[in-house]
């Protein structure tokens, strides 16, 4: 296309906003609005056109501005701001934003006008294109399904950039100036910076994206602005930023810093041992290690003097404990061990390639139990909860037994990930100094590279806020050189930045959609140990979707702490219920299914949402909103943000528009101050709304919360029996919902055999519903199956394959 088409296009697109003859000029153009779309449109650009980010359109939000459902109570005004939105305000100041970020790798799109960069910037939020040519408009003037990155289609169809428009509007990789300063890089020149991107976008408007201190996602709009300030014309940059590359640097004397680093490690009190660690290597394209002597050589610790002595590392173990994120995040260490380190998993090694010397036997346990003999890794990692009581406790006393071998003079390497290493920090090397590695759950892009410097014999502990970044980064080393060798800012440097995923089922999978919670519930420790809100972009979400789709998968689950607040962090705002619209489109028919989502938050769940689950074809109907308590004053004492009431509301609109939808929820008994009173609104609630499913808990102190210091604890025994009550409802419950499925036939996605019945499989209704029922699985497995119902257990559902 040449800039005079795409200029041609353009102008026609501000026409069909600004001339009086809307509808004429959409016919024309073969759109997918209608012309009282289109008439709205104009309307509302006038009347906000120097206000652009508020302007709200027919069927897509462009800002978090849609309703919650009803009577929900709003915040007070004057409450306090515990968290901030933007994830650059939650670093600290030894951590802030232009330490950390190197670069960006950018797209845009080049107009004449401002004005036609913020009606470009409203067709892309919600989800618009131009086409080509109007052979791919329909009929009936309908637009067809478009790809999913709809930038670059915008870009390609009116961008007046000749260089970047064939290619989306690709910029690539450009660097952050105000980084290299910091880092006094004498490798960098700063006048040369960016160089090789000045015909596309000047180094000012380079200098001022980053003074926006951008995150993956994020859409902005700059005048084209020329050398030392000047304005070169009255263009003006739509500006993406597809993803940073972050550069960490643990310090050994930041005061402050929670990521810390020890080079010259003590040897252990008691054994006198030295603490050893394997060496890590990266592996190239073709699986091989990327040998760099240099990277031992120049170090000046302990290890490195004897590392040739040392054996590489080759297999791992890893323990997971906890939620959904926790096991997706342990998806993505797999991923990153066997990805980019090369190592092999002993649950999947065979017996006769593992060494030797990484056998160990085990004292006789008990006459009836047969003795095995367990396997040692090469690195042990403990990806930990806090969730429950007593968490900490079970960490150390899983680590006991890699701690004796380590002070036997074991080279093995222990990493303390999750919920437990964010909440203890510095604390957990100093109370086992024989760790080598504790990593919040924030730095596990940069596992691959850490675990180099623990193979040069440093101790690190990586629990500081971080900004999320898709391929994470490099890790400085103490010499001032990265671990990423070879990393430099390219515009030709393009591909998948996602860190490496090693799945843990080939049928279903989850998929992160947004980090962090900046939630306050008095009780809850996730915000101390999962940071702040952080939205991946809509693109890279359906990028991880697509790659699943290619390989298989029917069904992705999408995964946040407090799904509801997805895109609020982001510039500009973005809601779930625009993910869930965006997905649905995109995702090609015949591949992926079905998506579910977790967790909802009530006060913020709206109206779209629900429109969202019963109309849209591939997102199933199940809702999980926890309700926590029934009762308002302990729903206060909580800070949940809404009422008994408010919450009945939901379930009502739910019930309204998707009638057999399946409702999940939480529940915790025995919080501070709940009297008997309080405790029979919950049984009221639970009777009133009839959960499918409901996850029950007993009340325990957490670290960190404000309950935890409350002296109106309920005794243990008035919490366990409560919890039983609850728990006894809430199967009556379930086995009732289970009931109305008994002789209707239903869609089943067969998901594994039967673990109890070889001749069985297992799969799951659209709503959740675990359905068992006679099959091959070789055959059927992944395949979606019309099953009769024939019977009704409390947690599943008997069937047999419909005949007709």
């Amino acid at each position: 296309m040449t800039t005079t088409t795409a200029m041609s296009l353009a102008s026609q697109l501000l026409a069909c906003f600004l001339n009086s003859d809307i509808a004429d000029a959409w016919s024309s153009l073969n759109l997918q609005f209608t012309s009282t779309s289109w008439r709205q449109a104009s309307s509302t650009f006038q009347t906000h056109k120097h206000n652009p980010f508020t302007m709200t359109w027919p069927h897509y939000s462009t800002t978090q501005t849609e309703e919650t459902s009803d009577n929900i109570s709003p915040p007070s005004k004057a409450k306090k701001r515990w968290f901030p939105v933007h994830p650059a305000d939650a670093l600290s100041p030894e951590n802030d934003y232009h330490s950390l970020v190197q670069s960006a790798y950018l797209r845009h799109i080049l107009v004449e006008t401002e004005e036609m960069a913020d009606l470009i910037l409203e067709l892309y939020l919600r989800g618009g294109s131009l086409p080509e040519n109007t052979s791919t408009a329909s009929s009936d003037g309908e637009y067809k399904t478009q790809e999913g990155d709809v930038f670059a289609r915008l870009a390609r169809d009116v961008s007046l950039c000749p260089d970047s428009r064939a290619e989306g509007g690709k910029i690539g990789w450009v660097d952050n100036a105000s980084h290299f300063k910091r880092r006094n890089d004498s490798g960098k020149k700063l006048d040369e910076l960016n160089a090789v991107v000045s015909e596309l976008i000047s180094p000012e408007v380079v200098r001022e994206v980053f003074q926006r201190r951008v995150k993956g996602g994020d859409v902005i709009k700059l005048p084209a602005v020329g050398p030392e300030g000047d304005a070169s014309s009255e263009r003006w940059h739509l500006i993406r930023v597809d993803d940073l590359h972050i550069q960490i640097q643990p310090s050994a004397d930041a005061v402050g810093s929670k990521n810390k680093i020890n080079r010259n490690r003590p040897k252990l009190k008691g054994s006198g041992a030295t603490p050893l660690s394997p060496i890590f290597q990266k592996i190239d394209e073709k699986g091989n290690k990327r040998v760099d002597e240099e990277i031992f050589g120049r170090m000046e610790n302990y290890q490195s003097k004897v590392i040739y002595s040392v054996p590489n590392a080759k297999y791992y173990k890893i323990v997971t404990a906890g939620c959904q994120m926790n096991v997706a995040d342990s998806e993505r260490i797999m991923g990153v061990l066997e990805g980019e380190l090369g190592l092999t998993s002993l649950d999947d090694a065979m017996d006769d390639s593992i060494d030797q010397s990484l056998i160990t036997t085990t004292n006789k346990s008990s006459k009836n139990k047969e003795n095995k003999v367990p396997k040692t890794p090469d690195i042990l990692l403990l990806n930990t909860c806090t969730i429950r009581d007593h968490a900490e406790q079970k960490v150390y006393d899983a680590l006991g037994p890699y701690t004796a071998l380590k002070r036997a003079g074991r080279p093995l390497a222990i990493v303390v990930a999750g919920c437990v290493a964010q909440q203890e920090g510095e604390a957990l090397l100093r109370r086992f100094p024989e760790v080598d590695l504790v990593l919040g759950p924030q730095y596990i892009p940069w596992l691959g590279d850490l675990l180099i410097e623990v193979g040069k014999g440093s101790q690190l502990a990586m629990t500081e806020s971080m900004i999320w970044s898709e391929g994470g980064g490099s890790v400085l080393s103490g010499d001032g050189r990265a671990n990423s060798a070879g990393w430099n800012s390219s515009r030709d440097k393009d591909g998948d930045w996602m860190v490496p995923i090693k799945r843990g089922h080939s049928i279903r999978a989850w998929v992160n959609v947004i980090y962090g919670c900046n939630e306050h519930c008095t009780y809850c420790v996730v915000p101390s140990v999962r940071g702040v809100e952080q939205s991946r972009s809509m693109e890279a979400i359906l990028q991880e979707c697509l790659q699943l789709a290619a390989t298989g998968y029917k069904e992705v689950t999408l995964l946040g702490q407090n799904i509801d607040a997805y895109g609020r962090d982001m510039t500009p705002r973005r809601t779930f219920a625009d993910l869930l619209h965006y997905l649905n489109d995109n995702l090609p028919n015949n591949t992926i299914s079905r998506i579910r989502y977790v967790t909802s938050h009530p006060r913020y769940f709206s109206d779209r949402v629900i429109d969202a689950v019963a109309d849209l074809a591939k997102v199933c109907e199940c809702f999980h909103v926890p309700f926590q308590a029934g009762d308002d004053q302990v729903l206060r004492d909580m800070r949940r943000g809404y009422t008994y009431d408010s919450y009945m509301n939901i379930i009502r609109k739910i019930r309204a528009k998707a009638p057999d939808a399946s409702i999940c929820g939480d529940v915790i008994v025995g919080f501070p101050g709940e009297t008997e009173e309080a405790f029979q609104r919950t049984l009221d609630l639970m009777e009133e709304v009839k959960f499918d499913n409901l996850n029950t808990f007993a009340y325990s102190p957490r670290p960190n919360t404000e309950a935890a210091n409350w002296e109106n604890q309920v005794p243990p025994d008035v919490q366990s029996d409560r919890l039983q009550r609850v728990q006894a409802l809430a199967a009556k419950h379930a086995l009732e919902r289970s009931e109305r499925y008994v002789g209707r036939v239903v869609d089943v996605l067969v998901e594994d055999r039967n673990p109890k019945n070889r001749n069985e499989v297992m799969g799951r209704t659209r709503q959740g519903r675990q359905v068992f029922f006679e099959g091959d699985v070789d055959e059927l497995k992944g395949e979606e199956v019309m099953v009769e119902i024939v019977e009704a257990r409390t947690w599943s559902l008997v069937g047999k394959i419909a005949t007709s």
